[in-house]
């Protein structure tokens, strides 16, 4: 892939919140957007993230109502929790690793998303949540913070693109 595909590739990943509830995501489909989320670069290389798997009809639906009741999180056949893990990366950083967890999960998310989208699956980010409430759901450790949602499935896309800033608007040369 030359780097015009690389970057068509890009943008034309969407966020799709609607599933082909037929259809699942198969354990190879995930395994392969596992293991690209383990080559994402990560603070001292610590990775510093974990994934909860979720696949269970009645923990997507949990994890719906824990997302103020966001119905594409129980539709998708496929949630990955990622969190970060602040006790590996402040083993090594102390508080700064706070940061560097955040960091790590959200890169990890990202390969993961872009991991969906070259298999030709669609999955859409999640950040509203009550992170207690997946705390609970999911039995996850005080020490580990849920940071997205990432559901995964077959999809149907959007007929309309959702609108970009220019990116000039993000720009600031040598200062503010």
């Amino acid at each position: 892939m030359d780097s015009s595909e690389f970057l068509a590739f890009l943008e034309a990943r969407q966020s799709v919140r609607e599933y082909d509830t037929g259809t699942g995501v198969t354990d190879e489909e995930v395994a392969a957007i596992l293991k690209a989320a383990s080559s994402a670069p990560s603070a001292g290389n610590l990775e510093a993230w974990d994934v909860v798997l979720v696949r269970a009809e009645d923990q997507r639906e949990a994890l719906a109502g824990a997302a103020y009741d966001q119905e594409h999180i129980a539709a998708a056949p496929v949630i990955l929790v990622v969190c970060s893990n602040y006790v590996r990366s402040m083993s090594r950083y102390g508080e700064r690793g706070i940061l560097y967890a955040l960091e790590d999960a959200t890169i990890a998310c990202t390969y993961m998303m872009l991991a969906a989208h070259a298999l030709r699956l669609h999955s859409c980010w999640t950040g509203a949540f009550d992170e207690d409430a997946v705390r609970e759901v999911l039995g996850i450790p005080a020490h580990i913070r849920p940071v997205a949602l990432l559901a995964v499935g077959r999809g149907v896309v959007p007929a309309a693109r959702t609108g970009r800033m220019p990116v000039g608007e993000h720009i600031h040369r040598e200062t503010w």
